[in-house]
């Protein structure tokens, strides 16, 4: 399928050399707790601290950070391929059952906040944009947990990569 004169299967793979950092994003509340793993992170500005996130309309994970009104970035370092993996929902289990793995606590939002993150931004909902297939959500950050300086784990070209 072409849009805009670009094949679909060829900015896919374009995409692919793109390094991200992987990241978990979590939120609970009201509506539901659940995750999911997302390398399309992304700071906004500092003043005020502003972060965004791509969330894939596949699933309901926008709608239920909007309800809950809070989400939480973890920064994974490497070694924490399974868990990423689990958040990308590759062991099919549910969106609760994914928060089952790991060592968990909140901050203020009560968003879960991964203990063994390199760094974990605790976030309110600010706002949201659907474009195309993911929906853009806005979060103003209101703490900010630094644990430990770790090699950060990376994806590069559809497989984990780490710096060292």
């Amino acid at each position: 399928m072409k849009q805009s004169g670009i094949d679909k299967e060829m900015f896919k793979e374009g995409m692919s050399y793109l390094t991200g950092a992987v990241n978990i994003v979590t939120t609970d509340g009201k509506g539901g707790k659940g995750g999911f793993t997302a390398t399309a992170v992304c700071s906004v500005s500092d003043t005020p601290p502003t972060l965004l996130v791509c969330v894939n309309n596949k699933t309901n994970l926008a709608d239920l950070i909007t309800e809950n009104g809070n989400f939480a970035v973890n920064i994974l370092h490497a070694g924490l391929e399974d868990l990423s993996n689990r958040f990308a929902g590759y062991d099919g289990v549910t969106m609760e059952e994914r928060l089952l793995e790991g060592n968990w606590s909140t901050l203020k939002t009560g968003s879960p906040i991964l203990e063994d993150s390199i760094t974990s931004f605790d976030c309110v909902f600010d706002k949201s944009i659907i474009s195309g297939t993911h929906t853009v959500i806005f979060g103003k950050i209101v703490e900010v947990k630094i644990n430990k300086e770790e090699n950060p784990l990376l994806y590069f070209n559809r497989s984990y990569r780490t710096l060292l």
